[in-house]
């Protein structure tokens, strides 16, 4: 009875070791997508961050050059770098440099009102949104700061 019954078990083993590595093999591909995920909401955040000083680095250098503000004025996205040599002119250059070195297809416009309130807009391409509605893969982004010199 003894050897009827082992024979009923047989392969038993074998089976469990199989759905054992199965849920291993799952779990560890799940894990990866996970970290890739992490991974690109990280840029994500990494290239907000980047904005943001961009935001408060040319506002700085506004204030600091308070009684020439109409000179920042009048900047919009995808107008090239003033020209001269004054200390406006000057920041304004500096700022869209390290703004395309920094955010991936990044450009900038600074806007300013008569009561001086200040409006810096940067926009970049975020290839590692999620996509829109449109299916598309890259998410254009736009980051806006405002603040009375």
């Amino acid at each position: 009875m003894s050897l009827n019954s082992s024979h009923k078990q047989s392969g038993a083993g074998l089976i469990e070791v199989l759905v054992t590595v199965l849920i291993l093999a799952t779990s560890l591909l799940a894990m990866g997508a996970l970290q890739n995920r992490s991974l690109q909401f990280n840029h994500s955040a990494y290239l907000r961050s980047q904005a943001n000083i961009l935001a408060y680095d040319i506002m700085d250098r506004m204030r600091i050059n308070r009684d020439r503000i109409d000179s920042y004025d009048g900047y919009d996205f995808g107008d090239d770098a003033p020209a001269g040599n004054s200390l406006a002119a000057t920041d304004v250059q500096e700022w869209l440099d390290r703004l395309e070195r920094t955010l991936p297809g990044g450009e900038g416009a600074i806007d300013c009102d008569a009561n001086q309130l200040c409006t810096i807009s940067l926009r970049w391409v975020d290839e590692d949104a999620a996509p829109d509605e449109a299916g598309e893969d890259a998410q254009l982004v736009t980051f806006t700061y405002s603040s009375r010199i």
